[in-house]
């Protein structure tokens, strides 16, 4: 990372930043209130920063012994530049000190560039959820994938 690149615990001041990101990154965002719940439940919740301006955003839950990936956004025009990949990294390294053994998520079936993120540092693609996610032609399945974090 260069010394303008942080990764921080998301705050409820960030909130508004991130809904930006978030409303720039999907057709489908997440709402404020589920990012505040998602605080207040404690779950881990992490933003990118360059130089003080949000690159992008996660939110994962740990819970015996399992790590959920429930979002991980970068803006739009910060895609395709690696930040994702340092999210993910952060986010793998996290949980095991947490103590999860292995990472969950599901992913569009449509969104390529994320599956091939998600492959090419070791997930593993393990069932189908149909109809998961709001489309604008009714609902896309979501993939489901899975890390083993004690390699």
């Amino acid at each position: 990372m260069t010394d303008d690149l942080q990764l921080l615990p998301m705050t409820s001041k960030r909130l508004d930043d991130v809904m930006k990101v978030e409303c720039k990154a999907y057709s489908y965002p997440w709402s404020k209130g589920i990012f505040k719940d998602c605080l207040k439940s404690d779950y881990e919740c992490w933003v990118i920063d360059n130089a003080d301006k949000l690159i992008g955003h996660g939110v994962f839950s740990v819970a015996v012994g399992e790590a959920h990936l429930l979002n991980i956004t970068v803006a739009p025009e910060f895609q395709g530049n690696g930040y994702g990949q340092i999210l993910l990294s952060y986010f793998l390294s996290r949980a095991r000190e947490l103590a999860a053994e292995v990472m969950f998520l599901e992913v569009r079936s449509s969104n390529l560039s994320a599956i091939r993120l998600y492959k090419r540092i070791g997930f593993e693609e393990i069932g189908l959820r149909k109809n998961y996610y709001p489309a604008a032609d009714g609902r896309e399945d979501a993939l489901v994938m899975s890390y083993n974090l004690k390699r």
